[in-house]
């Protein structure tokens, strides 16, 4: 199977606090991992080392062979938006623009055509069973509606891994379990990678592999 994400001896700290040590792991295409662990562990830091939004002090990331580390910042963010997808605990959907269009605003960076780009919007939509509520603003959607929407959008380039972190965090839990399906539908329909950050002890039990971060360290189950 295709290993689609590698990270390599990542060490992290904050002033004299290491954040992380020596941390390794890899993703193969299609899997959905998931990583728990008690607050200030670590793991939103790894999240966010291995997803190219902050810079390890030691150590490597490589997602579909490149390595990321080595990128400018204005590749990092060209690489970011074509290959990976993020899903957080809140949506940060546009107030102003509709499910629709906030679903095609990375596609619109990435300068996919508008009516392409709105075509595998409405696409992932109705997939994720929002045809209906397409031209709707997020204040006219539920909670749970809203961070569908963000699924979608973190899934419209098509990316080779989407990352989770704390994804049911904000919602109740009859739309938590909607959406540790949907991850699993996802991944049945699109051969869709997940890492997940998540306290939630059921969506971690249904992952192919669990991960526990333990002092910056990882530990696995």
């Amino acid at each position: 199977m295709e290993t689609v994400l590698t990270g390599r001896h990542l060490a992290k700290r904050y002033g004299q606090l290491a954040i992380l040590t020596d941390v390794s792991l890899s993703l193969q295409a299609a899997e959905i991992v998931s990583i728990v662990g008690a607050s200030g562990a670590g793991k939103s830091t790894l999240l966010h080392i291995l997803g190219t939004l902050e810079q390890a002090d030691q150590g490597k990331v490589i997602i579909d062979g490149q390595d990321v580390t080595k990128l400018s910042r204005t590749e990092l963010a060209r690489f970011r938006n074509q290959h990976i997808g993020f899903v957080f605990q809140f949506h940060h959907l546009l107030p102003e623009f509709t499910a629709l269009e906030n679903v095609c605003m990375p596609a619109w960076i990435a300068g996919v055509d508008k009516k392409k780009a709105a075509g595998y919007a409405t696409e992932l939509l109705s997939l994720l069973g929002l045809k209906e509520r397409a031209q709707h603003k997020p204040a006219q959607l539920s909670g749970g509606e809203q961070q569908r929407v963000a699924v979608a959008r973190a899934l419209v380039n098509k990316p080779t891994i989407c990352f989770a972190d704390e994804p049911t965090g904000n919602l109740d839990s009859v739309h938590a379990a909607e959406l540790h399906a949907l991850f699993f539908d996802l991944r049945r329909q699109l051969n869709q990678t997940f890492l997940i950050v998540t306290h939630n002890e059921s969506l971690a039990a249904m992952s192919d592999r669990q991960l526990t971060m333990k002092d910056g360290q990882l530990l696995t189950n």
